[in-house]
């Protein structure tokens, strides 16, 4: 049952919820319609004092329309933010969309002072991006150490592989953000780096003692909680050191005593999102928000029921189980981070749009921003070493549902193969495999026709994915190609450890590629490194190409 909607108490409350709604402007284009709200119940639960919104989806063109519509519509200060830890471009077509952290964390390894530069530069083009579009909170920098290879879920979205090199890079990211005027969030608390599951599937079990965590984990958060970031995200992991019963989300001993009293962390505490299976796999809408908003979190992320939510935690203040002066705190903070980015007027869009076309949102030092990050971070075997061929294969697998942004019809990934003869074939994980039941020659050569082939695999740690990505034997394929004598060249984008593993097998005089990105840029440039054609072309159309799913 939902409460009185413009109660006092109840308006107080529906300030901290965040709800989850898509970049486009109508119902029907949502992509994720389980999650997103639809524009009656957005504007219902808006007008009823809901205080937040995530985006999802959609051009920057259409960004801009919708968090002007979002303030019309809530009449009051909202937080409008997005996961944008890769630059707007990567949720928002006409945004830039820069190579994964990752990346530069390898690039601290060898020059430190430029990869701080270039982070510095990351997150100012991300900030005044976001901020140009309508938002006034980025979702980053994550801050968790990616200290274990077979994290499925962290990866490349860290910033570094252990605590020194996160932390000087996410406080690089935050003087960016912080130059832009835009608030961050430094995630997940306390450190979602070492677990091999996903918490969007399940709830990881951390083993480690607190000497550890104060000396890996913990280490980036400090930096970022004393570089005067606005927020923290919470993790949904169960940390046996500091609470046995309760995720970090939904425990006091790790909001409460660890990050406010401990580590004197003064701005919001979001939850991560509510809807995710580690959570409420056991705590429905109401209880998981009033367990969270208890043991000291300000804003409750996408619950699976907004209202359920609100009413729970309104029960709980009048049941006396949460005190009146918590809530207040909380709206406080609120308010403090919102008047931060003078967010109380709602003429925050800065770009002028145009009805015929998306608005010019990169300026010329993003489109130099991203190339350097891609240049920066590619690393080439045997440059110009493919040769064209009368008919090859370029078989491409990626990481998620056709279409999917990496491979628009006109992806260099695409187009530029094609004009040396290797015609696309591309897997994804739906239907019939491209294997067959045999450990040591795994692919099913005979489905995939004659011809050199060209190895394309866009392979990275991605939310909901699990560990399925890593039982494909790529190790097996490869080899098998080889001793066929028809592997033409391999490129990996995304994780670094495939490409470290793959590496071993490959034979000397196999041209090679890498590059953390997976975006177009970062496609040309692997491309045009090893293809010994001419300078490519433009592409003028959509190439066909066979889809081989699995």
């Amino acid at each position: 049952m939902i409460t009185a909607n413009n109660s006092p108490l109840r308006r107080q409350v529906a300030e901290l919820v965040v709800v989850r709604a898509s970049g486009h402007a109508s119902d029907h284009q949502r992509r994720y319609p389980r999650w997103e709200q639809s524009n009656k119940k957005l504007q219902r639960l808006l007008s009823d004092g809901v205080g937040g919104v995530i985006l999802l989806g959609g051009t920057t063109t259409e960004l801009i329309s919708r968090c002007k519509n979002l303030r019309q519509w809530a009449q009051a200060p909202l937080l409008i933010c997005a996961d944008v830890e890769e630059g707007v471009g990567q949720r928002f077509e006409g945004g830039t969309w820069l190579v994964p952290p990752l990346a530069l964390g390898q690039l601290f390894q060898k020059e430190p002072e430029r990869a701080v530069a270039l982070a510095e530069r990351y997150g100012r083009c991300t900030g005044q991006q976001a901020k140009s579009c309508g938002l006034n909170w980025v979702l980053a920098p994550v801050c968790d150490i990616n200290n274990n290879p077979a994290n499925p879920v962290i990866n490349v979205r860290a910033w570094g592989e252990d605590p020194q090199t996160v932390a000087e890079l996410i406080c690089a990211f935050e003087r960016g953000l912080c130059s832009a005027g835009i608030l961050g969030c430094a995630k997940h608390f306390p450190g979602h780096g070492d677990t091999e599951t996903d918490s969007h599937l399940e709830l990881p079990i951390v083993g480690h003692n607190q000497e550890r965590l104060n000396n890996e984990e913990l280490v980036p958060f400090r930096a970022a909680i004393a570089s005067g970031i606005e927020s923290v995200m919470t993790a949904h992991l169960l940390i046996q050191c500091l609470d046995q019963q309760r995720p970090a989300t939904l425990s006091a001993a790790v909001l409460k005593h660890l990050l406010r009293d401990e580590l004197n962390f003064q701005g919001l505490i979001v939850t991560d999102a509510l809807v995710m299976e580690s959570i409420s796999r056991s705590h429905g809408s109401g209880e998981a928000a009033v367990m969270a908003f208890e043991a000291g979190a300000d804003l409750i992320l996408m619950p699976e029921d907004a209202d359920e939510a609100i009413d729970a935690i309104c029960a709980a203040i009048t049941s006396g189980r949460i005190g009146l002066p918590q809530l207040n705190a909380a709206r406080q903070r609120r308010h403090l981070a919102l008047e931060k980015v003078n967010n109380n007027s709602q003429a925050t869009n800065t770009l002028q749009v145009s009805n015929e076309k998306t608005s010019e949102l990169e300026s010329e030092a993003d489109r130099i921003l991203a190339r350097e990050l891609v240049e920066a971070s590619l690393q080439v075997r045997h440059p110009k070493s493919i040769q064209s061929v009368d008919s090859g294969i370029n078989l491409l697998r990626v990481d998620s549902l056709l279409p999917c942004p990496m491979l628009a019809a006109d992806a260099p990934a695409l187009t530029l193969p094609s004009s040396s003869n290797f015609q696309p074939l591309i897997c994804h994980n739906l239907g019939l495999s491209p294997w067959q039941p045999n450990p040591k020659h795994p692919l099913a050569l005979e489905r995939l026709g004659d011809g050199s082939i060209l190895l394309q695999l866009f392979l990275r740690g991605n939310p909901f994915k699990g560990r399925k990505d890593a039982s494909e034997p790529w190790t097996e394929a490869v080899q098998q190609l080889q001793r066929d004598s028809r592997l033409a060249g391999l490129i990996v984008y995304g994780s670094p450890y495939l490409w470290e593993q793959l590496q071993q097998v490959l034979d000397a005089d196999i041209p090679a590629a890498y590059s953390p990105g997976q975006m177009p840029e970062a496609q040309l440039q692997a491309l045009n490194a090893l293809l010994a054609t001419n300078e490519p072309q433009p592409a003028t159309g959509p190439t066909k190409f066979n889809e081989f799913t699995d």
